[in-house]
C-alpha cells in the first residue's frame, strides 16, 4: 500500500470529509485514480485513515480558484498561502482528488 503524509492541522477536516484534494509537486503525487493510500501526519508518522484516490490531474498554481479552496476547506488566499509556504516559487503543481475509506 501507498503512503502518503499530512501536516496534523489537516487530519480533522479529512477525517470529517471536508478536505477531499491535497496539491503536491510532482515528487508527492506518484498515485493513480483507484490506489488506496495509506494517511499519517507529517509531523509524527502516526497513521490516522486510509483514502482512495480518485483522479491526479496536473494544476497551475495562477489557475487555483474557489472550488479548490472549498475542496481544501480554506478561503482562496489561506490556500494559496499555504502552497506558497509549502512550495515557495512552485507554479506547476498536481491536485490529488480522494475520499475517505
Amino acid at each position: 500500500m501507498k503512503n502518503i503524509t499530512f501536516y496534523s492541522r489537516f487530519e480533522n477536516d479529512i477525517l470529517a470529509g471536508r478536505k477531499t484534494i491535497t496539491l503536491r509537486e510532482a515528487s508527492d503525487a506518484q498515485f493513480v485514480a483507484g490506489d488506496v493510500v495509506r494517511v499519517s501526519r507529517y509531523e509524527d508518522e502516526v497513521f490516522f485513515c486510509n483514502i482512495q484516490v480518485l483522479a491526479v490531474t496536473p494544476l497551475n498554481f495562477k489557475d487555483l480558484n474557489q472550488q479548490h479552496a472549498n475542496q481544501e476547506n480554506m478561503t482562496l488566499d489561506e490556500l494559496k498561502q499555504v502552497i506558497s509556504d509549502i512550495y515557495p516559487g512552485l507554479n506547476e503543481l498536481f491536485m490529488i482528488e480522494f475520499r475517505l475509506m
